[in-house]
């Protein structure tokens, strides 16, 4: 079987209206799961691919908004687009507040739908790329030594070879070494490179 590049993920206690929606999405070559309740899709195993769920705000058991609410418990960040027959603005703004992309009151137009799931896709690609990039740069500068740690906000902070040595109580061929680890280690091409490695990071830079 081949690997989805992306799944959509709905949940509906209507069966009409699941199957309705994953006919669409299957339409337009799209992966889909389906789910009746929010307890099966949090019981359901999903891929590591990116992707967004479709909720019914009212459903048996957990609604869609207590769904929304147990995923960021658990630090999901899928992205949510929420669709209803009985949306009201109150219950929207709350969706919204807490993250959701879209609220679409049923009957929707189709493409609306589609284009929001589209949206939703794409800033979960995004996400995912950002959280592999951080992982990777957390992973090299945990690498470090602790002394090559004190070198890369030294050298971020904008300090000299020489002034680096002066307050390191070491020597500047010392320290170029260390500076060069820094550099490699962290894969940095130059020290602006290094520097938004750190932003990234959100590693505090050193004061001189």
């Amino acid at each position: 079987m081949k690997e989805a590049v992306s799944v959509v993920f709905v949940v509906d206690d209507d069966s009409s209206v699941r199957e309705a929606i994953a006919s669409l999405l299957k339409s337009v070559g799209l992966c889909v799961e389906t789910f009746e309740t929010a307890q099966q899709f949090l019981q359901s195993k999903r891929l590591e691919v990116p992707g967004c769920a479709v909720l019914d705000v009212r459903l048996p058991g957990l609604s869609g908004l207590d769904l929304q609410r147990q995923l960021a418990v658990h630090d999901i960040t899928l992205p949510i687009i929420f669709i209803t027959g009985y949306g009201d603005i109150p219950m929207s703004v709350s969706a919204m507040k807490a993250g959701a992309l879209e609220f679409l009151t049923k009957p929707f137009r189709d493409q609306d739908l589609l284009d929001a799931i589209q949206q939703a896709l794409e800033r979960d690609r995004t996400a995912r790329r950002h959280r592999m990039e951080i992982t990777k740069l957390r992973e090299r500068f945990d690498s470090l030594t602790s002394r090559e740690r004190e070198v890369m906000g030294l050298v971020v902070a904008g300090l000299l070879n020489k002034q680096m040595a002066g307050k390191l109580g070491t020597s500047e061929i010392t320290i170029k070494i260390h500076r060069g680890q820094v550099m490699k280690k962290m894969g940095a091409g130059s020290l602006a490179e290094l520097v938004r490695m750190t932003e990234k990071l959100g590693i505090p830079v050193a004061k001189d």
